[in-house]
């Protein structure tokens, strides 16, 4: 069975299936808003389930990305094919790998012709250019009539259907969900180390603090040498890891607060202080010189010559690829644990979700049967085709007893369910806890449900008005440059923090209030929506 060592990653991040990603107020200029195009299918009697269409040689045309394995072709993987067949829909794949997609779309995108039934957008068209150029026609009568999966999607998530609901109450795209809650970025620590040096999990940011000094001077890894890295993790996780100790969503940027204040955390007073912490840290050689440029495969590198002793990432890093490393890891007993997230100075203690859209799949002007499309895309989001997307084929990758799934050898080898098209990135696919759960070993799915309760959501997508679109589309490319420069000169003592009132005058002088008060109109109408 092929489930060890740091190849144990790619099963769960197939099962997750982390995707890696105007005018009049949202109404399409070639499409008519209030109504879809019409279809010379004759009416069909749409359950819910597969079929979607009595025609014996129905077929649709999808644009979309392949997998992130480079050896997989998703369009003839067998779970995909068994979703055409379920549908009785042929479907013509046309798939771009995902780390060139949005660079070979954009260009077709703004062609706009020639397009296929259905597309999965580049972005989430925040700021509403393509339903503006008439590229994909409105659903709301569709959802209507044929939305029986997506229905119960946003009768479960009322949130999605806020994101996705333009200003004046259109809809345009099915989404494609990740988790939101569960397995997402937290601190983890070596608790051998820990146990060496007689320390408890740390539970604050001064505990925190005092155990990287601990395993910078102490000889935790016990080989005589000093050459502990107290703290080592990839330089995007910097913020997201030390932010909400001080209350902010640095990684988000914008948040909103309890009363429905809208913030940008570089703007906040308490950016000061999470400069200043991380200053400190920097100068005791806490946070290494090279933070910013830290890699994945450097953390991975670290942890596995047992020179690292803490570590922030996705949680399912902990059981399938850190603990692993060490060659006498027993799957009963954590070696790289997560924790709680660190109580700040102000008492904030939370570690950031993600949105539930990940990616969205539009029907185009130019689909000549957009009730077909619709009906597949809505058959593509049933609890039947996600059993698929997260469990594989039945009796094959997994058996079920009594309602109780369980993965067989085959779905847990990587190599199989990869070419099955698990987690298939082609399709609206909705990630699974429960899956995950099986997975990952039994200690850490027990623990991502301790941590839970300290998710606390980002700042919703919503779409922008035309003024809201132009005040960030002109501000925050500058404003965003100027505050990631900023940054890494208060963290690493190039620029004083004495400077921090001229910093904040120049991000007022910049428009950022004008673009704050754009979100809050935004999430002001997000927050209606879910009325």
């Amino acid at each position: 069975m092929r489930f060890k060592g740091a190849g144990r990653k790619s099963v769960i991040a197939a099962i997750l299936a982390i995707s890696l990603a105007g005018c009049s107020g949202g109404t399409g200029a070639g499409t008519d808003a209030g109504s879809t195009p019409s279809s010379s299918e004759p009416a069909f009697n749409y359950t819910g389930a597969g079929p979607v269409t009595d025609q014996p040689d129905a077929k649709l045309s999808i644009l979309g990305t392949n997998a992130w394995t480079t050896n997989v072709d998703l369009s003839t993987a067998a779970i995909v094919k068994k979703i055409e067949s379920n549908a009785g829909v042929t479907v013509d794949w046309d798939l771009i790998p995902p780390q060139n997609y949005a660079d070979a779309v954009n260009p077709r995108l703004a062609a706009g012709t020639g397009l296929p039934d259905i597309v999965y957008l580049p972005d989430q068209d925040q700021l509403m250019k393509y339903i503006n150029s008439g590229l994909f026609i409105p659903i709301n009568e569709l959802v209507e009539k044929y939305g029986v999966n997506l229905k119960k999607i946003y009768e479960k998530s009322p949130s999605v259907k806020a994101s996705l609901t333009t200003p004046d109450g259109k809809m345009y795209y099915i989404p494609q969900q990740t988790l939101t809650r569960n397995y997402m970025p937290v601190f983890m620590v070596n608790v051998r180390w820990l146990d060496k040096l007689g320390l408890s999990e740390p539970t604050t940011l001064d505990e925190f603090t005092a155990m990287l000094r601990k395993f910078k001077t102490d000889d935790p890894n016990g080989n005589g040498k000093a050459d502990e890295i107290p703290l080592s993790m990839e330089a995007k996780f910097v913020s997201m890891a030390f932010g909400p100790a001080f209350g902010l969503d640095l990684s988000n940027q914008f948040y909103a607060d309890d009363q429905g204040k809208v913030h940008f955390s570089y703007y906040e007073p308490t950016y000061k202080e999470y400069l200043t912490y991380l200053n400190g840290l920097y100068k005791e050689g806490l946070l290494g010189v090279d933070y910013a440029s830290t890699t994945s495969d450097q953390v991975t590198s670290r942890i596995s010559q047992d020179v690292t002793g803490a570590t922030f990432n996705f949680s399912w890093y902990m059981s399938m690829v850190y603990s692993p490393l060490f060659k006498d890891y027993n799957p009963e007993e954590p070696i790289i644990k997560g924790i709680l997230p660190l109580k700040g100075p102000h008492g904030d203690q939370f570690y950031v979700g993600r949105t539930p859209v990940s990616g969205i799949f539009g029907i185009t002007r130019d689909s000549k049967n957009p009730e077909l499309a619709f009906r597949f895309l809505d058959y593509a989001v049933s609890e039947e085709a996600q059993t698929y997307y997260t469990w594989g084929i039945k009796d094959d990758t997994y058996t079920e007893e009594n309602g109780v799934k369980t993965f067989t050898d085959k779905g847990k080898d990587n190599e199989y369910i990869q070419k099955l098209g698990i987690g298939p990135v082609n399709l609206p696919n909705i990630q699974s806890t429960d899956s995950a759960d099986s997975v990952v070993a039994p200690w850490h799915a027990k623990m991502d449900k301790e941590l839970e309760p300290y998710v606390r959501e980002p700042f919703p997508f919503v779409y922008a008005l035309p003024d809201e679109a132009s005040v960030e589309s002109m501000a925050m490319p500058d404003i965003t440059t100027y505050v990631e420069e900023m940054n890494f000169k208060f963290i690493s003592g190039d620029a004083s923090l004495d400077q921090f009132d001229s910093y904040i005058e120049t991000l007022k002088k910049m428009n950022i209030e004008q673009v704050i008060a754009g979100r809050q109109a935004q999430y002001d109408r997000y927050k209606s929506a879910q009325k």
